[in-house]
C-alpha cells in the first residue's frame, strides 16, 4: 500500500491512505463522540495482487460505500470485526457497489463478493468466521484472533503476506474496537465483557510486539503489544476505583453512581458512555465474587 507520493496524514477523508506496504485506510466521514473522526474501512492487499480485502465496509453511507469500492478495486472478500452498526450498516451498500462497477469476484450470484463475520447474520455466501483460522486472499495469509470483551463477537486479523509464514511477524493488525487509535474503548453493556476483554488484550500483548496495528476509529497504533499492556493496566486501575468507590457508596450502588464518583468533568454524553463500561466491571466483580477468584 506504499507509494512514492506525498504522504496522505491522518485524519483524511474517502481517500486511500496508505499505512503499511500491505494495509490502507479509507476514512469514513462519520465523526462522532463515538467514533471520533470516523469509521476506518480498512483495504488489504499484497503487492501485485488483482485482488483485495475489505475490513469493516463502515455504517450506512452509499457515498462511502461507493468511494471504497472505487478504491479497493477487484474485492475478493469483506470482513467484519464485530457486530456495531458503523462497522456494519454498509455491508450490502458495499456489495452492490462492487457489483455496478463490475468489481465483484466473489462466489455469491453473479460474482458477488463474499462477507464473513463471527455472527451468521452478517455473512453474505461464506461461512462465519473461526477463532485462530487462517483465511488465504488477496495474496495474504489472514489470522482471525478471537478478540472479545467490546463486543462478544470481536475480532481482530492478523496481516501477513501469503509467501512469509506463519512464523514471520505480522506486517500489521486490524483491530476492530478492541483497541482505538486513541483512549480506551466501551464495554457494550449488552455483552461486552471485562474478563474477557482483559484476556483479549493479554493475547495482543503476547502476539504483537512491533506490530502497527489499525483501530476502527482513531490513528494507527505504532506498536499493538505496548498499546494493549497500557489498557490492560488501565482497566485494572479503573477496577480499582470501582471497588473503593463501591465501598465508599455502598454495595448497592448503581452503576450510573459510581460512574459518577469516578469520572468529574466529563460531558453528560461521555458519562453516560462510561457507565456502560462500569456496569460490565460490576458483572465482573460480581462474578469474581460469587465464584470465589
Amino acid at each position: 500500500m506504499s507509494s512514492g507520493l506525498a504522504p496522505i496524514r491522518f485524519p483524511a477523508y474517502e481517500t486511500l491512505r496508505p499505512v503499511t506496504d500491505l494495509a490502507g485506510v479509507i476514512l469514513c466521514d462519520n465523526p462522532s463522540e463515538m467514533t471520533f473522526e470516523g469509521t476506518n474501512t480498512v483495504v488489504l492487499r499484497a503487492p501485485g495482487s488483482p485482488t483485495s480485502v475489505v475490513v469493516d465496509p463502515g455504517p450506512d453511507d452509499r457515498g462511502h460505500a461507493e468511494r471504497v469500492a472505487a478504491l479497493a478495486g477487484a474485492v475478493e472478500l469483506v470482513v467484519v470485526t464485530h457486530r456495531h452498526p458503523d462497522h456494519t450498516d454498509g455491508i450490502d451498500q458495499l456489495r452492490d457497489a462492487l457489483a455496478a462497477q463490475g468489481e465483484g469476484v466473489g462466489v455469491g450470484a453473479g460474482g458477488a463478493v463474499p462477507v464473513r463475520a463471527v455472527q451468521e447474520r452478517f455473512c453474505r455466501d461464506a461461512a462465519p468466521l473461526d477463532d485462530d483460522e487462517v483465511v488465504h486472499a488477496a495474496g495474504l495469509d489472514l489470522t482471525v484472533l478471537a478478540t472479545p470483551g467490546h463486543t462478544a463477537d470481536s475480532v481482530c486479523v492478523e496481516v501477513r503476506r501469503a509467501d512469509a509464514g506463519f512464523t514471520a511477524p505480522a506486517d500489521c493488525v486490524v483491530l476492530g474496537d478492541t483497541i482505538l487509535g486513541r483512549d480506551s474503548t466501551v464495554l457494550d453493556s449488552t455483552d461486552g465483557d471485562l474478563g474477557d476483554y482483559l484476556a483479549s488484550l493479554d493475547t495482543l500483548a503476547a502476539r504483537a510486539d512491533g506490530v502497527t496495528g489499525i483501530p476502527g476509529h482513531g490513528p494507527d497504533v505504532e506498536n499493538t503489544a505496548r498499546a494493549a499492556q497500557v489498557l490492560a493496566r488501565h482497566r485494572r486501575d479503573r477496577l480499582e476505583q470501582i471497588v473503593s468507590a463501591r465501598a465508599e457508596l455502598g454495595a448497592d450502588a448503581s452503576a450510573a453512581a459510581i460512574t459518577q464518583h469516578i469520572y468529574r468533568d466529563v460531558s453528560p454524553f461521555l458519562l453516560t458512555v462510561a457507565e456502560q463500561s462500569t456496569l460490565v466491571a460490576l458483572r465482573y466483580l460480581d462474578r469474581l465474587d460469587r465464584d470465589g477468584a
